[in-house]
């Protein structure tokens, strides 16, 4: 064999060593995303994004969460990860203060860790939000402030006392109504509903019941909206009271057009997922996460860091729907 043809399968044996080592990189990454809860259709969204991601990149990628959004199952579950020495934890938190600690483990394993809805958070490389939380709190406070009349008593709900984006987006619609709408008035402190439609349900029976002259319910939890306009509808109130929050067609369509939810708010739960991976990406590579950064998914093109939260970074994703445009999003 002639000198040049030596080298052809030198360069040849070089690339596929290059190539295998590569893939054998990739397949070695494993990438979990830790959700408050499993089995409701805003976090299967967020495990079909997930599912895409790992398939396109071809890397270890899924997700994991309990049956019911506990903070200690939570934080058991990711001391789990740590032990099995995963290369990147992205965390959809129950409970930011609680969550922290069990972070700063991870951390101290080696392990990076990048969170969303969490946007207090302080030891996690990073937390990606969909958008600037007490703007979209205000934006809610806009629509469900035209659907009252702008004047009226309200109540809102929180998934759960503790979650960090849930009550900024309720504190942002509060500010909003102090400042636009001063015939507006939020009656009792925000509503805990544990992520659960049936005790949104129960509460929101209850609280009409105390005040029978309610106007508007804002919901933060996927399910919020859900158990609030199943009561309001159970009651015959689709008319007379005004119901908006967080959620997603594919759980709110039937009351979304017979009026018990007169609008809901939300952001692709499947490609915040791939936001976060990207993001756990981009660390284990040595970048650093910062202002102006394209995360190459839609709504993250560049992205802007939190005024109160060096580590917490902003898209621009957030979407309204009511019964007439719906039928426009299979999510």
């Amino acid at each position: 064999m002639n000198n040049k043809k030596w080298i052809a399968v030198g360069a040849a044996f070089a690339l596929l060593l290059t190539t295998g080592t590569a893939t054998s990189q990739a397949a070695k990454k494993r990438y979990v995303i830790s959700v408050k809860l499993i089995g409701v259709g805003w976090f299967d969204n967020m495990d079909k994004g997930i599912k895409s991601w790992a398939k396109k990149n071809k890397i270890d990628a899924s997700m994991t969460g309990a049956t019911d959004a506990s903070p200690e199952k939570q934080a058991k579950m990711v001391e789990d990860l740590i032990a099995q020495k995963v290369t990147g934890i992205g965390i959809v938190p129950n409970d930011v203060a609680s969550i922290d600690g069990v972070i700063k483990k991870a951390k101290k394993a080696g392990i990076k860790v990048v969170t969303h809805e969490a946007g207090g958070i302080k030891n996690a490389d990073a937390n990606i939000e969909a958008f600037e939380n007490a703007a979209y709190g205000a934006v809610m406070m806009d629509n469900l402030a035209t659907c009252m009349g702008n004047s009226g008593k309200y109540v809102a709900f929180v998934g759960t006392l503790t979650n960090g984006s849930h009550n900024e987006w309720v504190a942002g619609a509060y500010e909003q109504a102090k400042s636009k709408y001063p015939n507006i008035t939020r009656v009792e402190d925000p509503i805990e509903s544990k992520e659960d439609a049936d005790v949104a349900y129960n509460k929101t029976k209850e609280l009409l019941k105390k005040y029978p002259d309610l106007k508007g319910f804002e919901g933060s939890s996927a399910n919020d909206v859900v158990g609030i306009g199943r009561a309001v509808e159970e009651l015959g109130l689709n008319d007379k009271v005004c119901v908006m929050g967080t959620s997603i067609p594919s759980m709110t369509n039937k009351w979304l057009q017979t009026g018990a939810i007169d609008k809901i708010f939300f952001w692709d739960s499947a490609l915040a997922g791939q936001a976060m991976l990207n993001m756990l990406e981009l660390l284990n590579k040595g970048q650093k996460i910062k202002a102006g950064m394209n995360l190459k998914v839609k709504g993250y093109n560049k992205i802007t860091v939190s005024k109160t939260n060096p580590k917490s970074f902003n898209g621009a994703a957030w979407v309204i729907v009511d019964k007439n445009n719906a039928s426009k999003y299979n999510i």
